[in-house]
């Protein structure tokens, strides 16, 4: 297995999807071939649904599920590509990204694999929040369950939620819809489920049970992870090296508490363990894998219990997103009127680097979000400006107290002056 390379070249970014559809070219002259796709007789933008090319370095993107999420990110999270969600203090925010984007897999048609040493994959699955759905988003939906393409000419109503957004051509893409909207207080339609094609890795059930608290435990769990997931890969043709089973789906990939003590890794117990780079080499192999794929993969991991933080710095690096949780629970900003609108902070502490030698950086950094009743949303950090009387005056009170006190000190001194002029 090759190892990924430095500056996120992925399996669509060696050559531009944009310059492969012949985008951002005026000529008068247009060379004639047999060959049928885009202008100038080139060869035609892939077309998956549930994906666009990035206005910005043509990679091929799929959303998070989030569609906020997605804007800060660059217009979503590229193939190839890995996101690494660090967990809040006590778990509670941090899944629902994690179902956020595997609900958007099964709306868009996309093979899933799912990982996790805490629950069955199974159980995570029926966990998924119900999607937002006009009907015309629903006569998409079972256009793209039925196997049937959407037809070009047909002229879709756009939802109000994107009524405000700027209208952008995507070549090819079938619809203009990117990313959808969830209900956190509905679970999906089984319909849904048993119509989508999912992988589970559960490592309870891939671990024999005489090696269950042996020492050679603490080093399979990853590698049992990566056969399952090449397994998949190249079993179903998402790496394009088989014609006859090559796949024009996306596989995405979801692991959740990787690095906790569940999968057998001890990095959040000790802080100078035998085997620290278990982690840093799982996820260098795990990249080569994306590289060459069409996948997408999310991965959340409890950062904040790692004991030593050169471990944390290693797996930012080996990253290619890093986004990151501080919840509000627990600590003094809880009860602080100040940020009594919002839940927590989210920090987008790496976008990555795609076709282009410097690291995009977002414009926005103070952000905060929040758990409504059915909405989870991110939202630019505005603290309420201080408008009341009783503040100003009790001030004021305090600096005419301490004024006078001040002026009986140094009455001696000043010649017998009882006010000072400041």
């Amino acid at each position: 297995m090759a190892a990924a390379d430095s500056c996120g070249a992925g399996p669509l970014s060696s050559r531009s999807v944009a310059s492969e559809a012949g985008l951002g070219r005026t000529s008068s002259f247009q060379r004639k071939g047999k060959t049928s796709g885009g202008p100038g007789g080139g060869p035609r933008l892939l077309s998956i649904a549930g994906t666009r090319p990035s206005v910005r370095n043509g990679q091929l993107l799929v959303s998070t599920g989030l569609p906020a999420l997605d804007q800060l990110l660059g217009g979503g999270l590229a193939v190839g590509t890995l996101l690494l969600i660090e967990e809040d203090k006590y778990n509670i925010y941090s899944p629902l990204l994690f179902k956020y984007f595997m609900a958007e897999g099964i709306i868009n048609g996309h093979t899933l694999l799912v990982a996790s040493a805490k629950e069955n994959p199974a159980n995570i699955l029926q966990e998924l929040p119900a999607p937002l759905l006009d009907d015309n988003s629903k006569k998409e939906l079972e256009d793209v369950h039925s196997a049937k393409t959407p037809e070009p000419d047909v002229n879709m109503k756009i939802a109000w939620r994107y009524q405000l957004q700027p209208k952008m051509e995507v070549g090819p893409v079938s619809s203009s819809r990117f990313g959808h909207y969830y209900d956190v207080s509905k679970k999906i339609p089984q319909e849904l489920l048993q119509s989508s094609k999912w992988h589970g890795f559960f490592l309870p059930e891939h671990i024999p049970p005489d090696l269950k608290g042996e020492s050679c435990f603490f080093s399979c769990g990853y590698m049992r992870l990566l056969e399952f997931i090449q397994k998949s890969i190249y079993a179903e043709g998402f790496d394009g090296a088989n014609p006859q089973k090559k796949q024009k789906n996306i596989l995405r990939i979801g692991i959740q508490n990787l690095g906790s003590p569940l999968w057998g890794d001890d990095i959040c117990c000790k802080e100078n363990c035998d085997n620290n780079h278990r982690l840093t080499k799982f996820l260098y192999i795990l990249r080569g894998l994306l590289r060459s794929s069409l996948s997408a993969c999310i991965i959340t991991m409890p950062a904040h219990l790692v004991q030593n933080k050169s471990i944390t710095t290693r797996v930012r690096n080996l990253s290619d997103t890093v986004v990151g949780l501080e919840s509000f629970i627990g600590s003094e900003r809880e009860t602080n009127p100040l940020y009594k609108d919002y839940h927590g902070l989210i920090h987008i502490r790496k976008i990555p680097r795609l076709n282009n030698l410097t690291c995009d950086e977002s414009d926005v950094k103070d952000l905060a979000f929040k758990l409504k009743r059915k909405l989870f949303t991110i939202e630019r950090l505005h603290l309420p400006p201080d408008l009341s009387d009783t503040v100003g005056r009790s001030s004021k009170q305090d600096l005419a107290a301490s004024t006078a006190r001040l002026g009986a000190g140094c009455s001696s001194m000043a010649g017998g002056k009882k006010h000072l002029d400041f």
